[in-house]
């Protein structure tokens, strides 16, 4: 049996969604994953040269936990990962990794877990549902958990349509050469936060996801605001606050950290140069930067078999 599993990249927090929003992209790591004598990863694209190979790939770790919770031995296997998602960037490629590596043993062991129960244990392994929820799920995913139970719900969203009638959604992100380890970026958030701040948030993420499901891009930047990890992870990325505003001023209409970071979001209706503005912000402090122009995936994780 031969088990290709592709997965999307993935954009969390939307400015004021802390923990709770997340949006998948139209980019994918694709996995074949063939029987093999011992368990072995071979990667390319993103992360070639960096990952584990072995045993220790998260990707074979998040498998044998499936088998693990399932109470089944899992047969060894190969897994062949061409990868696009860059690493630590704030675009879901733990998520991806864990979520490939449970799709993996639950197709190798006869899908004894049901989607839900994947997402939950996706959740237990990386720790929050706000990318792993619409990587599997795809489009626009507002999650929770409840007495250690994820929920999540995709919100439909207009397909491509931005804040004109007519006008493509555009999504830039870029990406510079920066490295906040997970732990610096979760230690800079405070213990406590105010009142203010948490209506502040509460409001606008609520307003986010109609802004999105409406596609009022207007609407979208008057509320991409948050005062609970933006203002505490951006001191920390090297012209990321200079960033957010080159993008406003070349016509983004909403702009916020990608996740914790180190890459922005940007969301406009199609205006050129967005991209490339943020892009030499990011040179003006003194670190190269990619960036990746894509669309919003409404389809989440695919798995095929073939005999």
């Amino acid at each position: 049996m031969n088990i290709t599993i592709k997965v999307p990249a993935t954009s969390a927090n939307l400015g004021p969604g802390f923990d709770t929003l997340g949006l998948a992209l139209d980019l994918w790591n694709e996995t074949t994953i063939t029987p093999a004598k011992e368990f072995a990863a071979q990667v390319s694209g993103e992360g070639a040269g960096k990952l584990a190979l072995g045993k220790n790939n998260l990707l074979v770790r998040a498998a044998q936990r499936l088998a693990e919770r399932a109470g089944w031995s899992l047969p060894p296997f190969h897994a062949g990962c061409v990868n696009r998602i860059p690493l630590s960037s704030g675009m879901g490629s733990s998520s991806a990794a864990i979520l490939t590596g449970l799709l993996a043993g639950n197709a190798l062991l006869g899908n004894p877990l049901s989607r839900d129960e994947i997402l939950n244990l996706a959740c237990e392994m990386e720790g929050h549902p706000d990318n792993v929820a619409p990587a599997l799920l795809g489009g626009l995913v507002v999650s929770t958990i409840e007495q250690g139970k994820v929920i999540a719900r995709q919100i439909p969203i207009p397909g491509g349509q931005g804040g004109r009638v007519g006008a493509p959604l555009q999504i830039t992100i870029v990406l510079p050469d920066f490295y906040i380890p997970t732990k610096q970026a979760r230690a800079a958030l405070p213990k406590k936060v105010s009142m203010k701040s948490a209506i502040h948030n509460i409001s606008r993420a609520a307003l986010v996801v109609e802004a999105l499901r409406i596609g009022d891009l207007g609407l979208l930047g008057d509320v991409m605001t948050d005062t609970l990890h933006q203002p505490y992870r951006l001191r920390l990325i090297p012209g990321a606050q200079s960033v957010m505003e080159a993008a406003r001023e070349a016509g983004a209409s909403a702009v916020a950290l990608s996740g914790a970071g180190p890459s922005v979001i940007a969301f406009s209706a199609g205006e050129a140069g967005v991209g490339e503005a943020m892009k030499r912000a990011f040179e003006a402090a003194g670190l190269e930067a990619r960036i990746f122009c894509l669309g919003v995936s409404s389809r989440g994780v695919e798995v095929e078999n073939r005999e």
